[in-house]
């Protein structure tokens, strides 16, 4: 399996911005897993984001999409407050009978594919983003789970997403340029 070198702009945005981004977000949130899940999803759209070798001003540009996260985060919670939420019984399941045979197939390969990148990572990495993505902890729930600091915790999910993103997109032909 050939190894995967950073893409060295994603990674300096990382180190020199991160920090920064998290404390804009711990002030304008109530809660600061929310904004430490956020300061993660700033960066997971800095990985996806196709044209980042043009951005001239990435600081501005990772602030901007941390506005827009906070935004939108602003508006659930006001729907939240506003809206009750109701369950609806009579909402049929939807039964995998109904998917196609190939669907079924590439949602398959797509798991494989996505246990393999998951087991090259470091088990600290990989259990973090794990905790963080499939069980829905918050970073200050696995950081006390896995005793160690929250900063720790953020460090291991964003280089977790960030070997993930580049490694499926290395096997998907859909790499990035430098």
């Amino acid at each position: 399996m050939p190894r995967l070198t950073p893409d060295p702009l994603s990674a300096d945005a990382f180190r020199r911005f991160y920090g920064d981004i998290l404390h804009y977000l711990r002030k304008r949130t109530e809660n600061p897993s929310d904004a430490a899940d956020m300061t993660q999803d700033v960066f997971t759209q800095w990985l996806d984001y196709r044209d980042r070798a043009k951005v001239e001003q990435p600081r501005a540009f990772l602030f901007q999409m941390a506005r827009n996260l906070l935004r939108d985060h602003w508006r659930k919670q006001k729907v939240r407050h506003i809206v009750q939420p109701h369950h609806d019984n009579d909402a049929e399941p939807v039964s995998d009978e109904h998917h196609e045979p190939m669907a079924a197939a590439q949602r398959q390969q797509r798991l494989e594919q996505l246990k393999e990148v998951l087991a090259e990572l470091s088990p600290r990495r990989r259990e973090a983003l794990m905790l963080h993505r499939f069980e829905g902890l918050s970073q200050a729930q696995i950081a006390e789970r896995m005793g160690i600091s929250l900063s720790m915790v953020e460090k291991h999910i964003a280089f977790a997403l960030m070997h993930c993103k580049q490694r499926l997109d290395h096997d998907n032909g859909t790499e990035q340029p430098a």
